[in-house]
């Protein structure tokens, strides 16, 4: 793509200015209201062949929609000699007597313009946009051209939570959440669309947003999380106050309170929190009559595990020792532990000291591979392996080490 534009698209500014680029752009690119979005969708085909093309280009000088692929665009501009026509799906302006896309600093404004309206109207935040540096800016980083780098030994996203009165229980969990790798990576590409159009202040999600610009902006200083506690407190009244609550208790109310319904069907939700967290719980049940099967699937966010005080099953996956009832199938076989671990990684231990009525909540993070540190409200120390091993674990989360995609 040329970088500095073409004398072609210059006479063409000069005689007509950037209005029509303007309109094409504004109505049947960037699409910033409902009612464009629905122009375009009923009138963007090809003025040919009447087909919705895949690389549909308008033309700059007159109003024609044609396809590139098919060539009609090329057609038109033979005929009448209209040489400058937009990408409809990008809203790049292609030049046909440089045979190039051409790049025009002023056009390029008017479509940034156009896509934060669009942003706005879709409920997605200004900065959803891509940075571009502005000239001061380009100036500054010549003058300053150190770069700071994220190694394998960084700490960045580390970050002590202060205590605001019995609320370790919840330092704790937001330690975890901030350090699940899909959710971190979901809120730092700033996916998150905003659905409290009347007062966004009192969006849990936004505040969860904020919290990980607030981890992973190298800042060390240990954050105060009001915010964040005023907001539970309003979706999850049970746990209003500053007397000691349960960590789990606190989870479950977080993913609830981030957790999105999808309009199409309220029965499957398809948010970030449903993608990472939910799983489901299948129960067949088989007639002896018919033999039909009745198969229910129910939704769950974590997993209650009774351990007793000794290991039942070894390591290699041997299940001579392991509970058994009785059972006509030869199809049953137990899941070796190893099978477990190739498939998911430990990141996050949640610890609790003391008894239930009262005690103290901690965590253990891991960064990077085999890198852990202890998460003690505002305090951030070295933790080794031998350490979260010999801890209590009073929840445990994982990840996987390998993602399917449909």
């Amino acid at each position: 793509m040329s970088t500095n534009g073409c004398a072609h698209l210059s006479s063409f500014k000069a005689a007509k200015g950037s209005q029509p680029y303007r309109l094409i752009h504004s109505s049947f690119v960037a699409c910033s209201s409902v009612e464009e979005r629905k122009r375009k969708a009923h009138s963007c085909i090809c003025y040919t062949c009447r087909q919705h093309g895949v690389r549909l280009h308008s033309c700059l000088q007159c109003v024609y929609f044609g396809c590139y692929g098919a060539k009609h665009i090329h057609e038109h501009v033979r005929m009448k000699k209209h040489f400058l026509a937009v990408d409809l799906s990008y809203g790049a302006v292609y030049c046909f007597q440089c045979g190039d896309y051409v790049y025009d600093t002023e056009l390029e404004s008017i479509a940034k313009s156009d896509k934060i309206k669009a942003a706005r109207s879709l409920g997605m935040r200004e900065y959803f946009c891509p940075w571009e540096p502005t000239n001061c800016e380009i100036e500054l980083l010549k003058r300053n051209p150190k770069r700071k780098r994220i190694t394998e030994n960084s700490t960045i996203g580390l970050r002590g939570l202060i205590n605001l009165g019995n609320t370790c229980f919840m330092n704790c969990i937001v330690q975890a959440l901030t350090h699940t790798p899909l959710l971190r990576d979901f809120f730092l590409a700033d996916r998150h669309v905003c659905h409290f159009e009347d007062d966004p202040s009192m969006c849990l999600v936004c505040e969860m947003a904020r919290l990980f610009q607030e981890f992973y902006s190298g800042n060390r200083a240990p954050h105060i999380p009001y915010r964040l506690l005023h907001l539970v407190w309003t979706h999850a009244r049970h746990l209003a106050g500053y007397e000691q609550q349960d960590a789990h208790e606190f989870f479950i109310a977080a993913l609830d309170g981030t957790n999105g319904i999808s309009n199409s069907n309220p029965h499957h939700c398809n948010c970030i929190i449903d993608q990472i967290f939910t799983g489901g719980l299948q129960s067949d049940v088989v007639c002896l009559s018919c033999n039909g099967v009745s198969t229910t699937i129910d939704p769950f966010w974590d997993i209650s595990l009774d351990l007793g005080s000794k290991k039942t099953n070894n390591a290699s996956g041997d299940s001579s020792n392991s509970n058994s009832i009785d059972a006509e199938s030869d199809d049953c076989e137990a899941t070796s532990l190893l099978d477990c671990l190739e498939r998911y990684s430990l990141f996050a231990v949640v610890n609790h000291i003391g008894t239930i009525e009262t005690g103290h909540y901690t965590a253990y993070i891991r960064q990077h591979r085999d890198q852990w540190f202890k998460c003690d409200d505002h305090l951030i120390t070295k933790a080794s392996v031998q350490d979260v091993l010999d801890s209590e674990g009073y929840l445990l989360f994982y990840h996987k080490q390998i993602l399917e995609y449909e």
